[in-house]
């Protein structure tokens, strides 16, 4: 059981899969509701301070860079136009806005992304995390009940 354990941690620390994949890998081998989504979430979380700190200057010191240079410039101007966009439209309700981004867990969203985004846009470091936090939390309930009720409907069948 701990080897199941260290596989959805490790799942739920991917990005771009995160919880999408942890929580259902975990329902579907049968572990423990509780502790499998706090396993989860925890993976989910740890690389979202080393994202925020470190990744934007990443970007920065690779976009003059011969091979990685467009695609790293391609990043951070994507970045700065959609949260430009999204503080016009979003105004005061900015982390609200960032919760709901990593909360839906829809392709191309999650802690990574949104943590990035909060990172080029210069948010503050403690209402990210518990916005990301948060939407971490969000999406690992509504990926829960998904695959509780996936898993119930193929067990009826």
């Amino acid at each position: 059981m701990l080897k199941k354990f260290i596989i959805v941690f490790f799942i739920s620390m991917v990005p771009l899969i995160e919880l999408r994949v942890a929580v259902p890998y975990a329902l579907a081998a049968g572990l423990p509701v509780l502790p499998s989504y706090i396993v989860a979430i925890v993976g989910n979380m740890l690389p979202v301070p080393v994202i925020f700190f470190f990744a934007r200057k990443v970007l920065e010191w690779g976009k003059d860079k011969p091979v990685i240079g467009g695609f790293f410039t391609f990043c951070l101007e994507k970045g700065h136009k959609g949260g430009v966009k999204l503080q016009e439209k979003a105004g005061r309700g900015l982390y609200f806005a960032l919760f709901l981004f990593v909360g839906i867990p829809i392709p191309g969203t999650g802690a990574w992304t949104g943590t990035l985004a909060a990172s080029i846009l210069d948010m503050d470091f403690k209402k990210s995390v518990i916005a990301v936090m948060c939407g971490v939390v969000l999406a690992g309930i509504i990926m829960g009940l998904g695959t509780f009720v996936l898993l119930l409907l193929a067990s009826a069948m």
